[in-house]
């Protein structure tokens, strides 16, 4: 009987992507194969990074280490305050300078070209680069020149690529959303202002998303920032935590899928 290819397709959310983490550990426990996974934003950050062939316990490591300090080096203001480097060089030295073709499993990285507007989605070629591209929060990181380009976030074009997941060859899409709007945040500094348009502007979108993903779990992280790099462990914990209610979901519909393609055969 055949087995279904399944695909993650992880969104952006800033500090709260840590949940993402939650969520393969859990898959990871229970079995359950990841074929291919598509990320924007913080989504293709933790895509790269298990990609590698990282295991959890050291993925875990590496994102309760993940301070502010060590990857956001500011600059003066021309087209955003963080220049990026130090975080490129970050996903460079974890994921050993590699190329995306050449990681455990494929992945695809979605990015936003600023000039045209397009969706611009990376299944090769350098992974720091196509990383720090899709990290950078218009207004906040400087956008990245690549290939005539300037790039910025993926969730700007597409938070949850769930599309993005199936044209990796995804029968089953796992979806994971960590952008809910923060009800009554604290708006305190530009980045919050920033921030929290975005997650706004993107709310009815993320909708669409619903529809189109097999299954959509939704880790219940927006008491966090997406900015503040403090409560990792929580984050995580609850991604953990939706990871497992949504697992018996998540095997059903692999067995429902063996089931239908079993007939056919």
């Amino acid at each position: 009987m055949k087995d279904p290819t399944v695909g993650l397709a992880l969104g952006s959310g800033g500090a709260r992507g840590f949940a993402h983490l939650g969520v393969l550990k859990v898959l990871h426990e229970a079995n359950i194969p990841v074929h291919c996974i598509a990320g924007s934003s913080m989504g293709a950050l933790v895509a790269a990074f298990y990609a590698t062939g990282m295991d959890m316990e050291r993925l875990y490591k590496i994102a309760n280490a993940f301070k502010r300090k060590y990857h956001l080096d500011v600059t003066v203001p021309k087209m955003g305050f963080v220049v990026g480097e130090r975080i490129k060089e970050l996903v460079r030295v974890f994921t050993h300078g590699k190329n995306i073709e050449d990681l455990m499993i494929p992945i695809a990285i979605v990015t936003t070209d600023l000039r045209t507007g397009e969706k611009v989605v990376f299944r090769e070629g350098p992974v720091a680069e196509a990383v720090r591209a899709s990290i950078s929060i218009p207004g906040i990181f400087v956008p990245e020149s690549f290939n005539g380009r300037l790039l910025v976030d993926g969730g700007v074009v597409d938070r949850i690529p769930v599309s993005v997941a199936r044209d990796l060859g995804a029968d089953i899409v796992i979806a994971v959303d960590v952008s809910r709007v923060k009800t009554n945040a604290e708006i305190g500094s530009i980045f919050d202002v920033i921030l929290q348009s975005l997650d706004i502007l993107q709310e009815e979108l993320v909708k669409h998303r619903e529809i189109a993903s097999d299954i959509m779990i939704r880790p219940h992280v927006e008491a966090f920032s997406s900015r503040a790099f403090k409560n990792i462990a929580e984050i995580i914990a609850i991604g953990e935590e939706e990871g497992r209610k949504h697992l018996p979901k998540i095997q059903a519909t692999i067995e429902n899928w063996k089931e239908q393609h079993h007939e056919k055969e």
